[in-house]
């Protein structure tokens, strides 16, 4: 490969980083996601099929983001003049200009993988009514499984999802939701934090001041002293920091939900951001190397080989997610990888990481690139001008103090979940930082929702036919797995097993339960999670209730990621046998009083009920908001439906 060299002397790099993503997308305003390596004005072109097309050149609407020296992030986010018409592909150029230049560049001419086969433009079609919708969460970049085989990529396989039916856009799903675990910022291969610093050399990172650490600065951190794979060592050696390396770094072994340890552990802003570049877009890749450098310990070198194969599979595919998300309008939520392993999960937790100077700005640095890159796009109008202004100041200067009040704010912020007007209408709530605190123990779970996040949430529900509510962690999740949380949890370990779900505290359940009781509740309710690495759906009825509301769990896990096979079929195999309907360990559960129905996968040829396997979710659904199809589009080509509820498996 022949390297240019621009006027001094180093790499050039095309102005397109990644992007464009579509975020929020209405008939009368539109919201874009761009990176670019230098500050441009954008000009937007629409083209409604058989209507009249618009030119918006971008100005007032458009905010832009410097990160680095050749790294700058923009927000469009347009109302329009006149409507677009629904139902109707609408076809869309983006061109950008920078300096005193007048001609406009088409960003296809930078990224022609962008295009469908047969399409001129890039499109997207505003649905009048949600009749499907892709779903999922969990994307590690260099997941594999434990032969060694490639798991591929669910995003790539929604993007063949898209291209199969690419001559008629107007059958796609209306929307993409990612319900958490976008990126890794914990659990990172040594290879990727080789390409971070790479690409972060070329970008030209600023120097991040790095507190509380034996490390100067970021510039130490990403080119003399990297910390490959031995990153846990640079928190201070105090009572409270040795918590804390347990939680963030050493990667416990838990005997339930595995993860691979966190020593590669994002740290500067800088590194979160690039990630963020390199998990969603081709380009960045090409200004990066993954030669494995002398700085890696010896100890890890066969590890090293083995991520490296996992990661060039995973940039393989990245072109089709680039397009991918360049069509379909994304929502978007976090969850704990998106910043840190088991993520405020009890009181203790927090005071622990909070009080830390270094792992707070660890904790601080994910979260603020979390709201450049992602929350921003979901609803504009939550974050201020203010705020977003003391973003760039931060990013652009970052380890001062306006940095460090700015985490201290986003840490408090309770303004992430966000709701977008479809039919039925999206609801997607956070379930991270309105935690309700154990009252008794600080270091039991936390509820996932405080009871003042959830009276809100169920204000919001009122006046509501159906709703999609995207929950990050399943509301109604596996018996038998909840049961052994709770086990884990009586002898003081819930980390060990991510004791994280919507039963594990008392208050918090209780008042969920409520919710769905409430006279107001919507007719069909349909819960979206991700989280647990597989994937089910569920029925849910009321006991006792002659007018009960039509409820589902659907659950789609991961995009990249999956289960211990053997431990999943043999938890599945029991959660049937120890809860089944005529069990009286159901009279046990707090929502006994509510009758769950799973719906069998049509592969299960022992009567499985979990499946396990990277893909995506692809829910349909009819007009009043009730699922007429349950499928999960396996990233190997297969195609897994959940078919009709079983009566006599009621439990």
């Amino acid at each position: 490969m022949t390297i240019q060299l621009d006027a001094s002397g180093t790499q050039s790099i095309q102005t397109l980083l990644a992007g464009p993503i579509l975020r929020r997308m209405q008939s009368d305003r539109i919201t874009l996601w761009l990176a670019t390596s230098k500050p441009v004005q954008w000009r937007l072109a629409l083209f409604p099929n058989k209507h009249d097309s618009q030119v918006h050149e971008i100005r007032s609407h458009c905010r832009q983001l410097k990160v680095a020296e050749r790294f700058y992030i923009h927000l469009i986010d347009l109302p329009l003049d006149m409507e677009l018409p629904l139902n109707t592909w609408v076809g869309y150029e983006l061109g950008h200009r920078s300096g005193g230049d007048e001609e406009w560049i088409n960003l296809i001419h930078e990224a022609p993988h962008l295009l469908y086969p047969g399409k001129t433009t890039l499109g997207f079609v505003i649905q009048n009514q949600i009749k499907s919708v892709l779903h999922g969460s969990c994307r590690k970049p260099h997941y594999t499984r434990k032969e060694g085989t490639s798991a591929g990529d669910g995003l790539a396989r929604a993007d063949r999802h898209l291209l199969e039916s690419s001559a008629d856009p107007t059958q796609w799903p209306a929307l993409l939701v990612m319900s958490g675990d976008q990126v890794y910022t914990d659990d990172v291969a040594g290879p990727m934090l080789v390409a971070i610093h790479h690409l972060l050399s070329q970008l030209q990172d600023p120097v991040e001041e790095l507190p509380g650490t034996k490390l100067t600065n970021s510039q130490e951190l990403h080119q003399q002293q990297p910390h490959y794979y031995t990153r846990h060592e640079l928190l201070p050696k105090t009572e409270a920091s040795r918590d804390l390396r347990t939680v963030l770094f050493t990667g416990v072994k838990k005997p339930v939900f595995t993860t691979d340890n966190a020593r590669n552990h994002l740290i500067s802003l800088a590194e979160v951001m690039a990630m963020y570049l390199l998990a969603w877009s081709p380009i960045p890749w090409r200004y990066t190397d993954m030669a494995m450098p002398s700085s890696i310990p010896t100890e890890f070198a066969e590890r090293y080989d083995a991520q490296l194969a996992a990661i060039e599979e995973f940039v393989a595919e990245l072109d089709s997610v680039h397009r991918l998300m360049a069509h379909l309008p994304v929502a978007m939520m976090f969850d704990d990888h998106d910043i840190t392993d088991d993520w405020n999960l009890s009181a203790d937790w927090e005071e622990t990481a909070y009080g830390e100077p270094f792992s707070r700005r660890i904790i601080g640095n994910a979260l603020l690139a979390y709201l450049v890159c992602q929350g921003w796009g979901n609803a504009p109008e939550n974050f201020s001008d203010d705020m977003m202004q003391r973003c760039d100041e931060a990013l652009q200067i970052p380890g001062q103090e306006a940095h460090e009040e700015l985490i201290g704010e986003l840490i408090a912020f309770r303004g992430w979940q966000y709701k977008w007007n479809t039919e039925p209408v999206l609801m997607v709530i956070d379930t991270r930082t309105n935690r309700w605190r154990a009252e008794f123990n600080p270091s039991h779970p936390s509820g996932l929702m405080d009871w003042e996040a959830l009276s809100e949430l169920q204000q919001r529900l009122l006046g509501h036919d159906a709703v999609l509510l995207v929950s990050p962690a399943p509301m109604f999740g596996v018996k038998l797995i909840e049961g052994i949380q709770k086990i884990f949890t009586w002898f003081g370990k819930p980390l060990m097993v991510d004791a994280e779900n919507w039963m594990a505290h008392r208050g918090a359940a209780s008042t969920l339960l409520n919710l769905f009781r409430h006279g107001k509740t919507p007719q069909n309710f349909v819960i979206l999670s991700g989280d647990v690495h597989y994937s089910f759906a569920y029925e849910v009825e009321l006991r006792a209730k002659k007018t009960s509301p039509n409820i589902w769990q659907i659950t789609s896990s991961g995009f990249r990621n999956e289960f211990p096979r053997r431990l999943l079929d043999t938890l599945d195999r029991l959660n049937r046998w120890l809860y089944a309907p005529w069990s009286p360990l159901n009279w046990f559960t707090k929502r006994r009083k509510m009758r769950i129905i799973p719906r069998k996968p049509d592969h299960g040829s022992r009567g499985e009920r979990l499946v396990n396997g990277s893909g995506v979710g692809l829910l349909t659904l009819d007009s009043n908001g009730a699922p007429l199809k349950i499928m999960q589009l396996m990233a190997d080509g297969d195609c897994i439906y959940f078919e009709k509820r079983l009566e006599s498996e009621a439990h």
